[in-house]
């Protein structure tokens, strides 16, 4: 074999010339300007352009005047996530809200006691002696939870007066109302009726509490979870777009896709997720596989995943797509009642 045999192996050359944009990072040498950066992510590459499709797609949803659906786990609200879940529902930028109950749990303990800074390699055993619980690097003491336990039977007593089985959402939107703290996503939601569904209410410490409460009470107390379905669906078959973010997978995912099925699909979907696909999870499944069921519509820019931990790439989006940005929607709809 000859040195230009070899040679075309290592270098095989190239005559196609490609139109699409050069890779280019952010130009740190003049003032710092966080849209700039955030707009050199479209080409910086990996999962830093995915984070730049996923603002774009947001800025459509907003454009378009999409129902937004925010679905999310509870470990968004174990962390400092839930200050930018309760500005979306205090600016009333989302329109519904799925999610699971441990959510709840801990929006509750929150408005009266904080979580604290821990760290991820600790002596489990030993924190249980203490009575601390970790989530990651993450410290909840168990005193919140005697708390909470004293919170929700008072509520109980309340929520369950008039009716003996209330909804989730009923369930959510009420205690809301109970609360008074702006960071709370409940209050927050309740003030603005942004309806929060939680189809695994029972699946965490609110669980167990209206089990006691249940058992030592009232025994004809019960939670529906059908209604909640009903109007779940009902909600992406009177809207004329619907646009889909979702931090994390399980059943809050699984429920916005689903009944976004029953419309022929979502119109937008951005999936901000850690799970992998090989597995063959919902969790890890990427929006392109719900377009094989029908629960995402078949667009080539209508949907993305950015495979990134939710803390660290949350705050970027909602900073760009919401808080930086004047959807155009509202702009056309004031230059026609001008004109009028």
């Amino acid at each position: 074999m000859s040195d230009d045999d070899t040679k075309n192996n290592v270098i095989p050359g190239s005559e196609e010339e490609l139109d699409t944009p050069d890779v280019r990072g952010y130009d740190y040498s003049g003032e710092f300007d966080l849209g700039e950066l955030l707009e050199a992510y479209a080409t910086t590459g990996f999962q830093a352009t995915h984070l730049a499709e996923a603002v774009d797609i947001v800025k459509r949803m907003r454009d378009e005047g999409a129902t937004i659906y925010l679905t999310y786990t509870s470990n968004i609200v174990s962390s400092g996530l839930r200050e930018t879940v309760a500005y979306l529902c205090r600016e009333d930028l989302i329109d519904v809200m799925i999610t699971t109950s441990g959510s709840i749990t801990e929006d509750v303990i929150k408005t009266e006691k904080p979580f604290k800074m821990g760290e991820w390699d600790v002596d489990e055993a030993a924190m249980r002696e203490r009575g601390i619980n970790r989530l990651g690097n993450i410290f909840v003491p168990s005193d919140r939870y005697v708390w909470l336990e004293e919170y929700l039977n008072d509520f109980f007593e309340d929520f369950f007066a008039e009716k003996k089985v209330r909804t989730p959402v009923e369930f959510s939107r009420e205690l809301g109302k109970t609360l008074d703290d702006e960071d709370s996503i409940l209050k927050n939601a309740a003030d603005n009726d942004i309806p929060i569904f939680c189809p695994a209410l029972t699946d965490a410490e609110v669980g167990n509490f209206l089990y006691y409460y249940k058992q030592g009470y009232d025994s004809d107390i019960g939670i529906e979870i059908l209604q909640d379905y009903d109007d779940l669906i009902e909600e992406g078959l009177l809207a004329n777009k619907t646009g889909l973010i979702v931090l994390g997978g399980g059943i809050p995912k699984h429920h916005a896709i689903m009944t976004n099925l029953f419309r022929g699909g979502a119109d937008y979907a951005v999936y901000v997720s850690t799970g992998v696909e090989g597995d063959g999870s919902l969790s890890g499944a990427p929006p392109d596989e719900a377009v094989s069921w029908g629960k995402i519509k078949e667009e080539v820019t209508n949907h993305v995943e950015v495979k990134a931990e939710a803390t660290l790439v949350t705050p970027l989006l909602v900073a760009e797509a919401f808080q930086r940005y004047e959807p155009k929607v509202e702009e056309e709809a004031e230059a026609v009642a001008d004109d009028d």
